[in-house]
C-alpha cells in the first residue's frame, strides 16, 4: 500500500510503499476512502505534540472493513466505518462512564502513537471503529463523511458540555478554523445567537453566511470591548475558545456575563491565564475544558448529518501525494473550513 510517512520531527512527508496491514486478534483493517486534514493533525506534522516516529498521521477517516482478526464481533468485511481516535482501555471508571478521553489507561492517539489515515489501508483495534450511518453517501461525499468524526462531533460535544440553550449568546474564538466554523454551525443549530471572532476577513464573511449574527475582527478591534458592545453590557452566556492563548482566554473570561461558561479546546499553550476570582464568585462563572468526544457522540453526529440538520464544510481536497501542499496551507491559516485527502 501507499502511505505518507513522517520519519522525523520537522521533516517533509515521505511517500512509501508498505505491505498491506494484517489484523491481529481483536483488530480490523479498513480500506481508506478519505482522511480529513485539520489543525489537530497538523500539530503532529509540525512537531508541536508528542509523536512516535516514524508515523502515518490522520484520524478523520471514512473507509470499508476488508479483514478482521480473531475474536472481532463488532465489525465485518464490507462495513462502512469511521473511528474514535483515542486508544482507550474500555474497562476503567471513565470508560464505563462514557467519558473515554479521560481513560486511566490511555494508550495514545491514532495518527500520533498508532499509524493513521494518510495511507490506503489502516489497521486499528476493532473496538475503535464506528459504523457510518446508512443515510450518508460516502461514495458521493467521502471527504465530508470522513471529517464528521472530528469537525462535527467536537462542537457537538461542546453544545452539550456548555449547555448551550436557545437565544443564549455564544462567542467562538478562532471561528474561521476547521473546527471553529463548525462550532458556529452547531451553536446556530442549538438556536443560539453566535458571535464569530477571527483575524481573517474572508473567514468571518463565511461565518456570517453560516449563521453568525455578528463578527469581530481580532486583528483590528479590542475583542473584550467589542463583545461588551455587542451584548449591550450583559456579557456572553458562553465563550468557546479554539485558539486558547493567554490573550484569547483572558478576553473570553472578561467577556462572560452572569452564569457564563468558558470552554477551552486549544490546549497547546502551557502558559496560565488570569480570571477574576471575585467575578467568578459573584457571577457564578464556569471555566471548563472539552477534550475530544465519545463513540456515542460520533454516532449521534453522523445521524445529525444524515438528517442534514448540519453538514460539514469541506472546501479543499487533495490526493495522498499532495499531503505537503495541504499542510503548507494549514500552517499559513489559508483554509476556510476543512480540507481532506481523498484516495484515488
Amino acid at each position: 500500500m501507499k502511505a505518507m510517512v513522517l520519519r522525523k520531527k520537522g521533516e517533509p512527508f515521505v511517500l512509501e510503499e508498505r505491505p498491506d496491514p494484517k489484523p491481529g486478534p481483536g483488530e480490523a483493517v479498513a480500506k481508506v476512502f478519505a482522511c480529513g486534514s485539520g489543525l489537530t493533525i497538523h500539530h503532529a506534522r509540525a512537531g508541536r505534540v508528542a509523536v512516535n516516529y516514524p508515523v502515518v498521521i490522520g484520524h478523520e477517516v471514512v473507509g470499508k472493513i476488508v479483514e478482521i482478526g480473531a475474536g472481532v464481533r463488532n465489525v465485518k468485511a464490507g462495513d462502512i466505518v469511521t473511528f474514535h481516535c483515542y486508544l482507550t482501555c474500555g474497562r476503567c471508571k471513565w470508560c464505563r462512564l462514557n467519558r473515554e478521553p479521560l481513560c486511566d489507561n490511555l494508550a495514545g492517539f491514532v495518527g500520533r502513537h498508532w499509524d493513521g489515515g494518510y495511507a490506503e489501508y489502516i489497521k486499528l483495534p476493532a473496538q475503535n471503529y464506528v459504523h457510518v450511518h446508512p443515510g450518508l453517501d460516502h461514495k458521493k461525499y467521502p471527504a465530508e463523511v470522513a471529517v464528521i468524526c472530528d469537525a462535527i462531533v467536537t462542537p457537538y460535544k461542546v453544545v452539550r458540555r456548555a449547555r448551550i440553550a436557545p437565544l443564549e449568546t455564544v462567542a467562538v474564538f478562532g471561528a474561521g478554523g476547521g473546527v471553529g466554523i463548525h462550532m458556529v454551525m452547531l451553536a446556530r443549530w442549538a438556536h443560539a445567537r453566535v458571535i464569530a471572532i477571527d483575524v481573517s476577513a474572508e473567514k468571518l464573511r463565511k461565518c456570517k453566511e453560516l449563521g453568525a449574527e455578528a463578527v469581530v475582527d481580532a486583528s483590528k478591534e479590542n475583542v473584550a470591548e467589542a463583545l461588551k458592545e455587542l451584548t449591550k453590557g450583559a456579557g456572553l452566556d458562553v465563550a468557546v475558545d479554539f485558539v486558547s492563548q493567554v490573550s484569547t482566554l483572558e478576553a473570553a473570561a472578561e467577556s462572560l456575563g452572569k452564569g457564563g461558561r468558558l470552554v477551552t479546546l486549544g490546549g497547546h499553550s502551557p502558559e496560565p491565564f488570569r480570571a477574576s476570582a471575585s467575578k467568578m464568585l459573584n457571577g457564578e462563572l464556569e471555566l471548563m475544558g472539552s477534550r475530544s468526544f465519545t463513540k456515542q457522540e460520533i454516532l449521534e453526529s453522523l445521524e445529525l448529518c444524515a438528517r442534514r440538520e448540519v453538514w460539514p464544510l469541506v472546501t479543499e481536497t487533495y490526493r495522498l501525494e499532495e499531503a505537503e501542499k495541504v499542510h503548507a496551507r494549514l500552517e499559513a491559516g489559508s483554509i476556510t473550513g476543512r480540507a481532506a485527502i481523498v484516495m484515488g
